[in-house]
């Protein structure tokens, strides 16, 4: 998910993570789980925000990963 740089701070992308979750919820999903690089802060903030926990941390499984010690976070939210 990501939100152009002009029409951030509007709450467009707590919108769009709300409307996953419920789109997923209407379908009988357990869970959301998501994936984002470790620079990636604001994004991390908002999903914590959004009901979402830290699940597990791991490097990227490339060479480059590997090198630059490039690590994933996965973020899960468990629906009802």
């Amino acid at each position: 998910m990501s939100v152009r740089k002009d029409y951030r701070g509007l709450g467009i992308a707590a919108a769009l993570g709300r409307t996953a979750l419920a789109f997923a919820r209407q379908r009988g999903c357990r869970a959301v789980v998501l994936n984002t690089l470790m620079l990636q802060h604001r994004a991390q903030a908002l999903y914590e925000r959004l009901g979402f926990r830290r699940h597990r941390r791991y490097v990227l499984p490339t060479l480059y990963g590997r090198l630059a010690n490039c690590t994933i976070t996965v973020y899960r939210y468990e629906l009802p």
